[in-house]
């Protein structure tokens, strides 16, 4: 293949220059914190964890605290110092005075003392709490009790054994305990026990979305693109470039086997994406005659199928909707590339992302949300990269970033956060955005980060390092 050729197909996913913009979004970062009761509540509910000294869960504390907040379903409420508030008030015994509200009763009805304990619910109400979150230790297990403070009692009580800190499942099992701990509260997972792939100086990096445990995965010495989760999360594919060729591979995450995708290596085959029940792969495979999307059968490592014929078009960048029913991808057919869809066999394409001829630019890198209703992608707007979100039911984009540079949008499990890879700080590095709230927080602080991939929630066996 023309080198030129390779260079422009690249091209189409990145460089454009650098220009700000003012519109929705800004350069602030909201930490989500609020101090005591001097906070006027909003709409999210008050979240309080609970003090406990020396309670020898001081990581686990740590690391589900951060994922309450990166969760952005709460307000933080962080308590004075020192021993002015007091966890719990002891329960009376029958026939004797209930004791005052305040006084010590350090909570043992959690931790699987005799004596139990109530907690000092219009205290922490007065705080502005909604909800309160005690984590003791009964002999090897954890004990997270979640409080509704507003109803008055155990909202529920989540058991488990973690590994100790430094092991290698520590952290993703804490992290399972953090989405445990969202979804009793607000009735939907958090997104802790997660991971993203990024590429970094052409291999494939994983990192947890905390921004802990950076680590290399693609074993390879050649360039390495494109990474892409199946749904289970235990294994992804990507691709590796050589002498303008690219082959796929699939790569268990517990183990670290790769296995090559039968029939591509001998053109330019790249994007990988898997269908929602991980037994087909798309794929881009760019030829002399154009670029054109295929897809092969996993489980019988068989079986291609071509299901766009560019003529004289590009078309690229596959991503399922989460049914399996239709692919979103990119085409070159309008002049400029744009977001089309067609059904999962080729069939009925058309545009789907609407745009201005002279306004807007071209659109690359679509992305389906996982609850379907709606496509990232990102769009060169006055001479810049902008991320923007298309409403499937209504076919309506709206556009997300306007500081810096901000592109290759990959969604979280929940349909709302967000990572994409911005230069809003003067180097571009991975950012994760909340849309329900607009919070933007740094991923990675390194720069030379692109093409991230938002995992799914994961299960137990994919924790091991790889």
């Amino acid at each position: 293949m023309d080198r030129w050729k390779v260079t422009a197909l690249f091209g189409l996913l990145s460089i454009v220059p650098s220009f700000p913009l003012s519109a929705q979004d800004t350069s602030n970062i909201d930490r989500g914190v609020r101090i005591g009761i001097i906070y006027r509540p909003g709409v999210r509910p008050g979240f309080v964890l609970l003090p406990r000294q020396g309670s020898g869960l001081d990581s686990a504390r740590a690391i589900i605290a951060r994922d309450l907040d990166y969760s952005d379903r709460f307000e933080v409420i962080t308590l004075p110092g020192g021993d002015s508030i007091r966890v719990a008030t002891a329960l009376p015994v029958r026939g004797q005075p209930r004791p005052a509200a305040g006084s010590a009763g350090a909570g043992n009805a959690a931790g699987g003392g005799a004596q139990a304990a109530a907690l000092n619910y219009p205290l922490y109400q007065a705080l502005g709490a909604d909800f309160a979150l005690d984590l003791t230790l009964a002999g090897d297990t954890t004990v997270a009790t979640l409080h509704d403070v507003i109803a008055g009692g155990v909202r529920r009580t989540i058991r488990a054994r973690l590994p100790a800190p430094g092991q290698p499942d520590f952290r993703q099992a804490t992290h399972r305990v953090a989405d445990q701990i969202v979804q009793a509260a607000v009735g939907t997972p958090g997104i802790g026990a997660t991971r993203v792939l990024f590429v970094k100086d052409g291999k494939v990096y994983l990192i947890d979305q905390d921004g802990a445990e950076m680590q290399l995965v693609s074993a390879s010495d050649r360039q390495a693109m494109s990474p892409a989760w199946a749904s289970d999360g235990r294994r992804f594919a990507y691709m590796e470039f050589q002498a303008g060729r690219g082959q796929l591979f699939l790569q268990e995450m517990a183990s670290g086997k790769r296995t090559s995708v039968a029939t591509t290596g001998k053109a330019l085959d790249f994007t990988p994406a898997f269908s929602p029940d991980a037994q087909t792969l798309a794929f881009s495979r760019a030829t002399e005659e154009g670029t054109d999307l295929y897809t092969i059968n996993l489980k019988d490592n068989c079986c291609l199928r071509r299901l766009t014929v560019g003529r004289f078009s590009d078309n690229l960048s596959p991503t399922f909707s989460p049914d399996g029913q239709r692919i979103a991808f990119v085409s070159t057919r309008p002049g400029l590339p744009q977001i089309y869809v067609m059904a999962a066999d080729g069939t009925d394409q058309q545009l789907f992302a609407p745009f201005d001829y002279g306004v807007t630019g071209s659109s690359n890198a679509p992305e389906w949300s996982p609850n379907g209703q709606s496509v990232a992608f990102h769009r060169d707007v006055a001479g810049t990269l902008q991320v923007f979100v298309l409403d499937v039911r209504t076919r309506t984009v709206r556009q997300l970033t306007s500081v810096g540079r901000n592109e290759d949008p990959t969604w979280a499990p929940d349909s709302r956060h967000m990572a994409f890879v911005s230069d809003r700080s003067g180097y571009r590095q991975l950012w994760i955005i909340d849309l329900d709230t607009g919070r933007i927080r740094p991923l990675l602080q390194q720069s030379g980060a692109r093409l991230p991939a938002w995992s799914p929630r994961l299960p137990e066996a994919t924790s091991s390092t790889p």
